[in-house]
């Protein structure tokens, strides 16, 4: 029988901490979560992988350390509203659990989006709402959020989803320009958001993510 308890703590030892991510609560969280009880059926075994693991074509769980590092720059405090986009299974939306007060996932994937709310219950996690819909949009109605986290690659945000930011509120994204990845952290003020590189990392583009096309004639 596997040893996922020993795993998990392998995957903080060798991929969390020697990423510089040393705040306690995010540690916690991820010492917390079964990441194997997030991750299909037939791919267990990977759970706990230095590398993102495919849940459909073109949709994957991000790889801890990415994960992490996101979480480390946005710095979500214990009272604060979350939503998080492209849950997947619900590994992410599991883990913003423990560091919010609350959490709102969006997940357009029907099938995925059941998956994710049946594996949060099978988990215990009781302040997390899983909803359909267009990731892209978001879920203006409960809103305004604290912090908007995108579980995946992004080629350009559209203003009516950072319009769902709180003054003061931060939004972590994975940008791909020509198949190279940047993580940045916007930071609404004054009304408009402000972008801050973190790091270097990649992922597939969520649906509804994608790069306008450019106007020509």
């Amino acid at each position: 029988m596997t040893d996922f308890a020993t795993r998990r703590t392998m995957m903080v030892d060798t991929q969390v901490r020697p990423s510089d991510v040393t705040k306690f609560p995010i540690i916690e969280a991820m010492l917390h979560v079964r990441r194997e009880a997030f991750t299909p059926d037939d791919k267990q075994e990977l759970a706990y992988a230095g590398e993102n693991i495919v849940l459909t074509p073109g949709r994957v769980m991000l790889e801890p350390r990415t994960f992490a590092k996101m979480l480390d720059a946005l710095d979500i405090q214990a009272d604060e509203l979350v939503l998080d986009l492209g849950c997947g299974f619900g590994y992410s939306s599991a883990i913003l659990a423990r560091l919010a007060d609350a959490v709102v996932a969006v997940e357009e994937d029907e099938a995925m989006a059941a998956e994710a709310e049946a594996r949060l219950l099978a988990q215990n996690v009781d302040n997390a709402a899983v909803l359909t819909g267009p990731m892209a949009e978001g879920a203006a109605k409960h809103g305004p959020y604290d912090v908007i986290m995108v579980q995946g690659g992004v080629g350009d945000v559209q203003a009516a989803l950072l319009d769902q930011l709180k003054p003061g509120g931060r939004i972590a994204c994975l940008f791909i320009e020509d198949g190279l990845g940047t993580c940045r952290i916007g930071y609404k003020l004054d009304g408009n958001v402000t972008w801050r590189y973190e790091f270097n990392a990649a992922a597939p583009i969520l649906p509804g993510f994608e790069k306008s096309a450019a106007f020509s004639l």
